[in-house]
């Protein structure tokens, strides 16, 4: 089983940037995959950015030379560096782990909110 606890939300202007955090319970390592996701009321939830056990890491194109994933491994955690924020940002996001048993794990997710 993974915990994962989400921080680092809040409100910034666009333009802005917010560092999103995501600890683990347990080595991120042992974990297949790391995802932030965001949603919106009334949409689905979307992957933003993922990092594998192994580092490798994707984006969605929305966010691809304006976000970047990364690790510190001696914390267990994920962040999810957020820069140039637009207005569109603006969602709940969500921290979600893929393990190798095939389980899937969610944050209780954190709101960022980006003024025009």
């Amino acid at each position: 089983q993974v915990q994962l606890v989400e921080s680092g939300g809040g409100l910034v202007q666009a333009g802005g940037s917010l560092r999103l955090s995501c600890a683990a319970s347990r080595s991120t390592f042992s974990i297949k995959a790391i995802g932030w996701y965001r949603q919106v009321p009334g949409k689905q939830r979307d992957l933003v950015a993922a990092i594998s056990g192994g580092s490798s890491t994707d984006y969605s194109d929305s966010v691809k030379g304006r976000f970047t994933i990364s690790r510190d491994v001696a914390k267990n955690t994920v962040y999810l560096q957020m820069n140039s924020l637009k207005p569109e940002d603006t969602a709940v996001y969500y921290c979600r782990a893929d393990t190798y048993q095939r389980r899937i794990y969610w944050g209780q997710g954190t709101q960022v909110t980006v003024s025009s």
